[in-house]
């Protein structure tokens, strides 16, 4: 499995708002629009054959973004404005659900729950990993979390990455425990945190960088409590560091039993790629694909 996951701003309208007038009212609710635009917005729509989300932004009455906005609303798809959310927006999938590249992660998400996540595999932890910083390992499970949370599937995000993490940024998290505590003795399952935008997103940031990453890996209790997060969540996905740093990526991989590659456009080396794949199947890991990020 290989595909693209591209960065843009192109945004498409949803072809969702089938019922007019239950648009309408939300839109009335939001205090987008008053009764009387409704009125007008129908009888426009009727006029031009049009759903009513697209007759109410051609009369200039609403934006492109307020009926995406509200169209997630009506059929329970949680994802937050600009400016409402402590989240990055470089999780594209918090921000922009229709857009181009956030398809090519609901793309990614189907092939994933097909071949690795699916019920009846009882899989439930994904590593992510790459060979170098820069690659887009954090965007990427940062987003893969977004939609998997989206689908209604009870997701944690670790931050595996306990030499240069990001994921507490991203989602404008405190970092002061994290993995790391858990795994030094020092925190249990409060150090997960919940993601306010989303009822089932949790993270688990890398926690205070500690001196001894690989060791903290390689301890028997980071199963157990792998094994606890499996009882709890339905998909667990790890952000790790770039696998030319360490062996800390290889070490989370054979622990997660799964892995996902990412590869950087015109970056990455297509022979360091495949020497990674064969050290980790080597070692009981399955790769179970690849993506390319532009």
């Amino acid at each position: 499995m290989a595909m693209q996951v591209e960065r843009s701003n192109v945004l498409a309208v949803p072809d969702k708002s089938a019922n007019g007038n239950q648009i309408g009212a939300l839109l009335i609710d939001a205090g987008k629009i008053i009764p009387q635009d409704a009125e007008r917005i129908l009888r426009y729509a009727k006029e031009r054959k049009l759903r009513f989300g697209d007759a109410a932004i051609a009369l200039g009455l609403v934006t492109r973004e307020e009926v995406e906005r509200i169209v997630a609303v009506q059929f329970g798809f949680p994802y937050v404005n600009r400016g409402e959310s402590a989240v990055s927006h470089e999780v594209c999938a918090a921000y922009m659900p229709f857009s181009r590249q956030v398809e090519a992660f609901r793309a990614l998400r189907s092939q994933l729950l097909v071949r690795w996540f699916g019920e009846s595999l009882n899989r439930k932890r994904l590593a992510i990993v790459s060979m170098n910083r820069g690659d887009g390992r954090s965007y990427l499970a940062a987003n893969l979390a977004v939609v998997f949370s989206q689908l209604g599937e009870h997701t944690l995000l670790v931050d595996a990455d306990m030499r240069n993490p990001r994921q507490h940024d991203i989602f404008g998290s405190s970092n002061s425990i994290g993995l790391s505590t858990v795994l030094s003795g020092r925190a249990g399952s409060e150090a997960v945190q919940r993601v306010a935008s989303f009822k089932d997103l949790s993270i688990l940031p890398a926690g205070p960088l500690p001196p001894n990453p690989q060791e903290l890996l390689d301890r028997s209790s980071f199963l157990d409590v792998m094994n606890d997060w499996s009882r709890h969540f339905d998909v667990v996905l790890l952000d790790t560091s770039a696998a030319t740093i360490a062996a800390d990526a290889r070490i989370v991989a054979t622990k997660a039993e799964g892995a996902f590659l990412l590869a950087k456009l015109n970056k990455s080396k297509l022979a360091r790629l495949r020497l990674l794949q064969e050290e980790l199947t080597g070692v009981g890991v399955s790769v179970i694909g690849s993506v390319i990020n532009k």
